[in-house]
C-alpha cells in the first residue's frame, strides 16, 4: 500500500474561540480555562493585563484566541510535576469577538521570578484567522526592570525590538499589552 501525501493544514480560524471558549460567546458547553486565572484565595499581588491583537494595518482582530501561562507568585509553574500555590493553574483563554473594543483580558496575578536570572513573565500563545500555525510570545513587566535587564530571552531579542515584549502601565495593578501580528512594531514572536 502507498503511502499518501501530507495535506495542508487547516487555518487556526475562528472557530477555536468557539471551541476554546464557548462560555465567553455564549454557548453552554464546558472549558478549562477563562480569562480569570486567579481567584481571591490565591495570594500575590492582583493584575489586570489587557491588549488588542491587531492586523498589518493595526486594526483589531476580532476573532483570535490569546492564552497564557505563567508562574504563580512564588515563581512554580503548575503542571504534571508540580503543584503551584493554592491551586494555582496559571493559565488562561480570552477571545477577542465579544468585548466591545475586541480586547483580550486576564485578571490574574503578577508571576514571580521562576528560575535565577529570568523576569517576571507571561508567556503567550495567539491563534487566529488566516494562520496555518500559531504564534508565541511573552509579556514582561515594565516595573520589573532590573530583572529585566538579566532575562535571557529578553536580552536574546535586539534591544530596538524589545519593548515589544513589554507591557505599558495602565494604571495601578493594570499593563496595557497590544499584540502587532505585522508593520512596523511588529511583536517578537518566538519558535518554540
Amino acid at each position: 500500500m502507498s503511502k499518501l501525501p501530507q495535506t495542508g493544514s487547516q487555518t487556526v480560524g475562528p472557530f477555536f474561540a468557539y471551541g476554546l471558549v464557548p462560555r465567553q460567546y455564549g454557548y453552554d458547553f464546558p472549558q478549562i480555562a477563562d480569562g480569570t486565572i486567579a481567584g481571591d484565595a490565591v495570594p500575590g499581588d492582583r493584575i489586570r493585563v489587557a491588549g488588542l491583537v491587531l492586523d498589518g494595518q493595526g486594526q483589531p482582530i476580532e476573532d483570535a484566541l490569546v492564552e497564557i501561562w505563567q508562574a504563580d507568585s512564588k515563581g512554580v509553574f503548575a503542571g504534571p510535576q508540580r503543584t503551584a500555590n493554592d491551586g494555582f493553574a496559571g493559565f488562561g483563554r480570552c477571545g477577542t469577538g465579544t468585548d466591545p473594543e475586541r480586547r483580550f483580558v486576564f485578571d490574574t496575578i503578577k508571576p514571580g521570578i521562576a528560575a535565577p536570572g529570568e523576569a517576571p513573565h507571561l508567556s503567550v500563545i495567539v491563534f487566529m484567522r488566516g494562520m496555518l500555525v500559531h504564534v508565541y510570545t511573552r509579556i514582561y513587566f515594565p516595573d520589573e526592570a532590573a530583572a529585566n535587564a538579566s532575562d535571557p530571552v529578553l536580552n536574546a531579542v535586539p534591544e530596538v525590538r524589545r519593548n515589544t515584549l513589554v507591557a505599558r502601565p495602565d494604571g495601578p495593578g493594570r499593563y496595557r499589552f497590544d499584540i502587532r501580528m505585522q508593520g512596523a512594531d511588529e511583536t517578537v514572536f518566538f519558535d518554540i
